[in-house]
């Protein structure tokens, strides 16, 4: 048994993480370095320094040595994989003009909204060109772990689109759904933060046939909605400090939850004009009486309560697809890590 495997024997995913974390941050340190002009890489560095849950390229990392692949052969594409993370979310904080990241003030609150999100540039710039120094090292298998990371990143902004076109032009709770929040959370969480991460972990060590994408594919999905429900919960729930993120973020940036999706459904129609009016309103125009006034809107119709429900039904559809295909992983120590690790994306507090 090699070193890197007892090691991994009884470690929480968290634990394998941080086992990870330093050559994976490393590498993402060869490709975004502090050069002329240091004032506008710097803005790029602020996010990788802040350095997130690293969940992502865990996941693929994991998925990888599962597989059979080396840690070496996995560092860089998971350095794309947390590259990718940290400049979509700057992006993200800028269009949404989020209060705080990692729990500190957001990138467009320290540098400005120009200079931030040319920042972001870099940033994706690096991302492909470490993508494309895999292809060529790995050939055809390089080449398909691209092609993938892709189609990942392309079904994100497509995702990310929908989100915005709701909220900057559409802002009417009567034309939302709860299909129009899964089709966000599809492409922006279950594509990009669970199954995604595990195919170019599988395809990266040579088992990227479709058989065993789609297997992946299956179980990250279930995995993912009840993990991006939970982020809508904690959103509410959790304190910001330990969260990171400011509380009620969601209600002010005017997202779609679950939650608010259920308490709509069930309000009365002078509720459901009050919270019509607050939800066409912009993020700097809302009061914190008008977000209360959400949050009790939740609490009375028991979104909460409706919300975790869903997490659990889909935390128990994961564990029978796990089951299903069980006989079809392989048999060693990163295999019960995974499904480990399936359970700690969305049974969390932060």
């Amino acid at each position: 048994m090699s070193k890197l495997e007892n090691a991994t024997k009884q470690l929480t995913f968290k634990e394998f993480i941080e086992l990870h974390r330093k050559p994976i941050y490393d590498m993402i340190g060869r490709y975004v370095q502090l050069k002329e002009p240091v004032a506008h890489y710097k803005i790029m560095r602020d996010y990788i320094e802040r350095q997130g849950k690293y969940a992502r390229p865990g996941l693929l990392m994991l998925t990888g040595l599962m597989y059979g692949a080396k840690p070496e052969d996995l560092y860089l594409p998971a350095a794309a994989q947390q590259l990718s993370e940290d400049w979509i979310l700057m992006q993200d904080d800028i269009e949404d003009d989020s209060e705080l990241r990692r729990g500190l003030p957001a990138v467009q609150k320290i540098y400005g909204w120009v200079h931030s999100f040319n920042a972001t540039n870099s940033g994706q710039m690096a991302m492909w060109k470490m993508l494309k120094d895999y292809a060529i090292a790995k050939g055809e298998n390089g080449n398909r772990l691209y092609d993938k990371f892709y189609e990942m990143l392309v079904y994100t902004v497509e995702g990310q689109y929908i989100e915005n076109h709701f909220i900057h032009d559409t802002k009417d709770l009567k034309q939302a759904s709860e299909e129009l929040y899964y089709r966000i959370v599809d492409s922006k969480t279950c594509f990009y933060t669970i199954f995604g991460p595990m195919q170019l972990g599988a395809i990266a060590a040579g088992h990227g046939d479709d058989k065993t994408l789609e297997m992946l594919k299956e179980i990250g999905t279930q995995v993912g909605i009840a993990f991006q429900i939970m982020d809508d919960i904690l959103d509410m729930t959790a304190d910001e400090k330990h969260f990171g993120k400011k509380r009620l973020g969601d209600l002010y940036e005017g997202k779609l939850t679950l939650m608010v999706l259920h308490a709509y459904r069930n309000a009365t129609p002078k509720e459901k004009m009050e919270l019509d009016a607050i939800y066409k309103k912009k993020r700097q125009e809302k009061t914190e009486e008008e977000i209360k006034f959400i949050e009790e809107m939740v609490l009375k119709y028991k979104g909460l309560e409706y919300a975790k429900s869903i997490v659990d039904e889909r935390g128990k559809s994961a564990d029978a697809l796990i089951e299903k295909y069980k006989q079809s992983f392989p048999k060693n120590e990163y295999t019960e890590l995974l499904q480990g690790a399936m359970h700690a994306l969305y049974k969390r507090d932060k």
